[in-house]
């Protein structure tokens, strides 16, 4: 996971005298075409059941939950991470760290499934993709990601526009919940590529494959799009549309993945991490590098030793 996730704002907590219980006291705005539910715990709890009629995009403002879904292995989830759960799926969860002085906040907005189909249908009648149809879709296999900046500010937004007065607030919150679809398929399909775990658009498929089999070079759009049979223009309208990053973005992302693997080994020279990663200046691989992990590549490798050293 990166360390350069953006956390959306967390709302004011609820007045102490206000608490109605101390396991996920919820406060609810509720709107034409979706809900939003904000959860506060004060208490260490296990196992605590939650589920929706509709399907719910729910992400964590404070604190840290452990999450059980999709009967899989309970997972971490902390503040600028989101979960997409699908309607009547029952999550359990627990609070291993909540105190009085240190409660966990999420939000879970419940969005109207009408809503999310109408939103789908629109994208793909106004933006379809070459040989492909249904192309926008929310995809449960990467039901677990990292917000970026544009999905925290988007959910900052929705938070404001639900606890408004505004008579306009159920329309600003219908082209929110387009906006935020659309993010979603984004990063879900991003997540997808960078895990491949997914089975993406093919044209995307082929030059995503183009760019790993070249990821150690120095790598020329131009020349990708040209083999792809696109112009660089239309190279990077295909990444914004599917992925919401740039070409040039998921070039670096990718090295960094690469880097990460060479930085396992703790007797590496970071200078030579960069030449095997293709990057040509390791000033600037260091730079990105911190970046987008939020620790330079030393920091890392040595993060990586110690936690090898524990487990010996």
């Amino acid at each position: 996971m990166s360390h350069s996730k953006s956390i959306p704002l967390a709302p004011d907590l609820t007045n102490e005298k206000l608490l109605k219980t101390l396991v996920e006291n919820r406060t609810i705005y509720n709107l034409e075409n979706c809900e939003l539910n904000l959860f506060e715990t004060y208490q260490a709890s296990e196992l605590v059941p939650l589920k929706f009629n509709d399907l719910v995009v729910t992400s964590m403002l404070k604190g840290k939950k452990v999450m059980h879904l999709f009967d899989k292995d309970g997972f971490d989830y902390l503040p600028g991470e989101s979960v997409i759960v699908p309607s009547n799926v029952e999550m359990k969860i627990d609070f291993p760290e909540a105190t009085f002085n240190n409660p966990t906040q999420c939000l879970a907005l419940a969005i109207d499934n009408k809503k999310i189909t109408d939103t789908l249908q629109f994208l793909n009648e106004k933006y379809p993709q070459q040989g492909v149809t249904n192309f926008w879709q929310l995809n449960e296999a990467n039901f677990y990601f990292e917000n970026n900046a544009e999905m925290a500010n988007l959910i900052n937004k929705i938070i404001t526009i639900c606890q408004s007065t505004s008579i306009f607030k159920d329309t600003l919150a219908d082209l929110s919940l387009q906006e935020l679809l659309v993010k979603i398929v984004q990063l879900q399909t991003l997540k997808g590529v960078r895990e491949k775990n997914t089975k993406i658009n093919p044209l995307l498929n082929h030059v995503v494959g183009l760019i790993r089999d070249n990821i150690r070079n120095k790598i020329e759009l131009k020349q990708i799009a040209k083999q792809s049979g696109l112009s660089t223009s239309s190279l990077y309208r295909l990444f914004k549309n599917e992925m919401g990053i740039s070409p040039v973005e998921f070039v670096i992302l990718e090295k960094i993945k690469l880097a990460k693997q060479y930085l396992t080994n703790k007797d590496i020279y970071i200078k030579n991490v960069s030449y095997e990663a293709g990057f040509e200046d390791s000033n600037y691989f260091i730079r990105l590098f911190k970046h987008y992990e939020g620790i330079t590549p030393k920091q890392y490798q040595q993060l990586l030793s110690k936690s090898h050293d524990s487990v010996i």
